[in-house]
């Protein structure tokens, strides 16, 4: 993992009297996973639409795969997806219906056996014809997921992927995505509060405090730093230190 595919500089966001993201800098390597850790209002979130093209940074730039999407966005849009349990899909369509319109609309070839080989990946084949609003929680977890790589993106952002998952259903779903790296070289930000997933699947943590990155390293680099017994209390000492 030596190539750089996301390069930011210098990222920050303002809204009015409150800044969300404060002069940040940090790459991203091909293959790599990178979780992206804080507390509620660290600027997680808001740092993910910035690098996604969907808020406009007060200053500062972004490049992924040497495009700078503040003016190119839409050059990247096919190889870049997105998953977050925060986000619902159209309620009204089936499962099959959602996946194969947004297989239409990333250029997918042979959109139904890409849909039935996600659904068995991810274990939702016998959902297919169910409406999407009927599903419980764990489930549109699941097919959100299934959308976020039905155009097998070189760029995946995730937003906690296994939140409402049942402890067996997230073991899956972390292997299908180790797998999934290994397989496609997909480089992935992890924005997750399960510590132990974080520690499982992340090559590189960044942590964020006040729109700040506070550190960054390893999941075993920080635990070692800060003389801790895991991630856990790596992300208590620092979300609670002044």
């Amino acid at each position: 993992m030596n190539e750089n595919i996301i390069e930011v500089r210098h990222l920050s966001k303002q809204f009015k009297n409150h800044l969300a993201v404060d002069n940040i800098s940090f790459d991203v390597k091909r293959s790599e996973i990178k979780g992206i850790l804080g507390a509620n209002g660290a600027g997680k979130s808001t740092t993910i639409s910035m690098l996604l093209g969907l808020l406009i940074p007060t200053k500062g730039s972004v490049n992924i795969l040497s495009i700078d999407i503040l003016k190119h966005r839409y050059k990247i849009l096919n190889k870049i997806n997105f998953s977050s349990p925060y986000v619902d899909l159209p309620k009204k369509l089936t499962v099959r219906q959602n996946l194969y319109i947004y297989g239409m609309l990333y250029g997918v070839k042979n959109i139904n056996k890409k849909i039935k080989n996600i659904a068995k990946e991810l274990d939702f084949e016998k959902l297919l014809e169910n409406k999407t609003g009927e599903l419980s929680s764990g489930q549109k977890t699941r097919v959100s997921l299934g959308k976020a790589v039905i155009n097998d993106p070189e760029i995946l952002f995730l937003d906690e992927p296994t939140a409402s998952l049942d402890p067996d259903t997230a073991d899956r779903v972390r292997t299908f995505f180790e797998k999934f790296v290994k397989s496609h070289k997909t480089t992935i930000i992890l924005a997750s509060h399960n510590m132990e997933e974080v520690k499982r699947l992340c090559n590189t943590v960044m942590m964020m405090k006040n729109g700040k990155i506070t550190d960054q390293g390893t999941p075993n680099q920080l635990i070692n730093k800060y003389g801790k017994k895991n991630l856990e209390e790596v992300f208590l000492k620092i979300a609670r230190q002044e």
